[in-house]
C-alpha cells in the first residue's frame, strides 16, 4: 500500500495463483468486504487490482492495510496477495 497523496491511501493487489478469479471478480468480491461507508476508487486489469482509498474521519492508512489484510484471509480472494509497498 502506498500513500499517493494526502487523504488517500493506494492499495496493489496481485494474482499469484493462475487458477484464482481475474481481477474484475476479484475486485467485486473486495468491495463487497470492506467497509461499505469507504470512498474506493479501482483500477482493475486481469492479473492487478490498484484500490484507491480515500482516507476520512477515522480511516487512515493503517485502517485501511488492517482491512485489507483481514479480507485477503477470507477464501474467495485466495490466490491474490497485496504487493510490498516501494
Amino acid at each position: 500500500m502506498t500513500a499517493a497523496r494526502a487523504g488517500v491511501a493506494d492499495v496493489v493487489l496481485v494474482r499469484r495463483d493462475r487458477a484464482a478469479p481475474t481481477g474484475w471478480t476479484t475486485v467485486v468480491r473486495l468491495l463487497g468486504l470492506l467497509p461499505g461507508h469507504w470512498s474506493c476508487h479501482p483500477e482493475v486489469d486481469q492479473d492487478r487490482v490498484v484500490l484507491r482509498v480515500e482516507l476520512a474521519g477515522a480511516t487512515d492508512a493503517s485502517a485501511v492495510r488492517r482491512a485489507v489484510s483481514c479480507v485477503l484471509a477470507d477464501t474467495a480472494l485466495r490466490g491474490w496477495t497485496e504487493e510490498p509497498q516501494a
